[in-house]
């Protein structure tokens, strides 16, 4: 169910604007990690492990403030994300991050759209927004699902 919710949103951000990459994260904001529970690259990308969550700008907006992070250059992203050269390498120089709110306004994931440089324009980010907001129900039960545990 879960990898199903994620591969139809997927296909539908595809579909509508294109999506080079695409991963779904999961926060578990009281242990303070991440997990990709969700990706289009999964040799490049596994979902597998967790990660620290960041203490920095984008966390800020995104987590925070709960507010899309839009870049649409390799340098505009390159600050917060480490694996910018990996990015590049799969032909990516653009990347959207939309949060995803649960009923109380606490943003408990983000979908993670990247694609060629400059390909974010403000109707793609309201369309693509849009499409996480329309799936926001199947996302959240989905997210409840996703293990924060790393294997033994």
């Amino acid at each position: 169910m879960t990898d199903a919710t994620f591969a139809a949103l997927h296909r539908a951000a595809d579909a509508a604007c294109g999506a080079r990459l695409f991963t779904v994260t999961v926060l578990d904001r009281t242990a303070g990690l991440a997990r990709r529970a969700y990706t289009s690259h999964p040799l490049d990308y596994p979902a597998t492990g967790t990660k620290p969550l960041r203490d920095d700008a984008w966390s800020d907006l995104v987590i925070g403030e709960g507010k899309s992070f839009v870049a649409n250059s390799t340098p505009d992203f390159a600050i917060y994300f480490s694996d910018h050269a990996l990015i590049n390498a799969l032909g990516c120089e653009s990347a959207l991050n939309i949060p995803v709110a649960d009923d109380s306004g606490l943003v408990v994931g983000t979908v993670n759209i990247l694609d060629a440089a400059g390909h974010f324009t403000p109707q793609r980010v309201s369309t693509l927004e849009s499409l996480v907001k329309t799936h926001r129900s199947a996302l959240l039960t989905a997210f409840a699902t996703v293990p924060m545990e790393n294997p033994a």
